[in-house]
């Protein structure tokens, strides 16, 4: 009888313990914070807040003034040669390759640096150019307060970490933000076609 007991209290805690890792982990599919940083955005859309913004040509604006289209977002420090040269990469195809939908407005990039007191907008026009700029469809944009710079990187989910040497670490991503302003799926970075097919099928649906 007591080895009974023991083989039905062992399975109990078993159980129990299944159940609260299923709790914790959203039903077994969030193992990671990134993994539930996507899920909570693809079940439950974020607006982007409508923060000042200071283009690589100087202009003004804000987030709410790209609503109407698709934006592809991410962010990025004019300094990093790793993460954000990838992304730098990763924009410069899909500029080519969504050429169409840009051209029409129905769709824009946008790079936002975490690194605004550095990165004025001459070097957002560098880091552009140093990917082919090919015109206004892909713009680079710095906050223009450090409380809007809080803002977005709330809403986007975006750790920035200093590293002690002068850069960051960060998370990379590639966002994208519907044509009513709310960041609605968060894309992996170097997965150009994945990234090209997400956006198209949504401009088809």
């Amino acid at each position: 009888m007591t080895a009974l007991r023991t083989i039905l209290l062992s399975v109990a805690l078993v159980l129990a313990g299944g159940g609260g890792l299923a709790v914790a982990t959203d039903r077994f599919q969030a193992f990671t914070t990134e993994t539930a940083r996507r899920l909570a955005v693809r079940r439950h859309p974020v607006a982007v807040p409508a923060v000042p913004l200071e283009s690589q040509t100087g202009a003004r604006f804000t987030p709410a003034d790209l609503q109407g289209r698709w934006v592809l977002v991410d962010f990025i420090y004019t300094r990093c040669l790793t993460f954000c040269t990838v992304l730098g990469n990763d924009f410069a195809q899909l500029e080519r390759r969504l050429a169409e939908p840009i051209a029409q407005g129905r769709v824009r990039l946008l790079s936002i640096s975490f690194d605004p007191a550095h990165d004025d907008p001459a070097r957002l026009s560098g880091y552009l150019a140093r990917f082919g700029d090919r015109g206004p469809g892909w713009e680079a944009a710095r906050p223009l307060t450090p409380q809007g710079l809080d803002q977005l990187t709330a809403a986007f989910g975006i750790t920035v970490l200093a590293d002690g040497a002068g850069g960051y670490t960060h998370n990379a991503a590639i966002h994208l933000v519907d044509p009513a302003g709310r960041l609605v799926a968060i894309l992996d970075m170097d997965q150009v076609e994945q990234v090209t097919a997400a956006v198209l099928g949504r401009l088809a649906s």
